[in-house]
């Protein structure tokens, strides 16, 4: 079983790193861990000044720059200011919404910042990666049923769970497809996805009436949950282990819920090719973002 914890990341001084979302939780531990290991890290984040603040208690190297993922306009421009280049790209920020809502090009919000903002971020600086693209995945995935045709949730009632498990495995069919065309093109780049496990992170507060299955999400942090440092270990081990590209990292005990990473499944689903393809093609039209690749 392998033993890599954050003291394995090799030095990284010279490097840039972006981290999405690195404000709290995996995507802060995410950011404090490449930042001590000598790279410079840009947090890129929709609160600067919640950014500058954590950006401010990081040692090392830190750049704060404003990203909205639930706005392409955002996206693009945050894109377009970028020069130089990108050694680590850590897709790391993620919703999960309780009611129904739309991002403001009109998508649902948690597939649209999730998948579509990443997809178009990382589509729109894939010219400057040099490196890897790190996208943060879930087992999640093993419960979602994706219909490519009501991506919006028009046609079906809204669920919080369905709509993040559907997410998440948008982000591994993305790694997968990106992958195969990074590699079609001769590309040394590596896309690779990070389930980090069952974590303490503000993504799981819920809110409203609680409900039955609360009982039992209650007993499982308290029993199983790690801490944001330990939940971006399989994180960095996506983005720094000698590993081959499409590879989806995770915990390694208590079925994937904690635990040191390693290198672990996913459903026959999120190896579709075709699936992968069509969502590719799909992405492409609903975010206006072609792929260089």
């Amino acid at each position: 079983m392998t033993t890599f914890d954050a003291g394995a990341v090799p030095d990284l001084t010279g490097t840039t790193a972006i981290v999405t979302g690195a404000t709290s939780g995996i995507g802060l531990a995410t950011a404090h861990a490449l930042a001590g290991a000598g790279a410079r890290v840009v947090f890129a984040v929709r609160d600067v000044g919640k950014g500058a603040e954590a950006a401010a208690n990081t040692p090392g190297r830190t750049e704060v720059r404003e990203l909205d993922l639930a706005d392409l306009a955002s996206v693009r421009a945050f894109a377009a200011s970028w020069t130089g280049p990108i050694d680590l790209l850590i897709n790391n920020a993620g919703v999960s919404m309780p009611a129904l809502s739309h991002t403001k090009d009109g998508f649902e919000t948690t597939f649209g910042v999730n998948h579509l903002g990443h997809f178009a971020l990382t589509t729109l600086l894939l010219e400057h990666v040099t490196g890897r693209i790190v996208t943060l995945a879930s087992q999640a995935e093993r419960l979602a049923r994706l219909d490519l045709d009501d991506l919006g949730r028009r046609q079906r009632p809204y669920r919080q769970s369905r709509a993040y498990n559907n997410s998440k495995l948008a982000n591994l069919l993305f790694t997968a497809e990106l992958q195969r065309r990074l590699t079609a093109t001769g590309s040394a780049v590596l896309a690779n996805a990070a389930h980090p496990g069952l974590v303490a992170t503000n993504i799981y507060r819920r809110t409203g009436p609680r409900r039955p299955a609360d009982l039992f999400w209650a007993l499982a942090f308290k029993l199983l949950a790690q801490d944001a440092e330990h939940g971006a270990l399989p994180v960095l081990y996506a983005a720094v282990a000698d590993i081959p590209g499409n590879s989806f990292a995770g915990p390694s005990r208590f079925a994937h819920l904690r635990g040191a990473p390693q290198l672990i499944d996913r459903t026959a689903v999120a190896r579709d090719p075709e699936l992968a393809r069509r969502l590719w093609v799909l992405s492409e039209e609903l975010t206006g973002v072609r792929s260089p690749v």
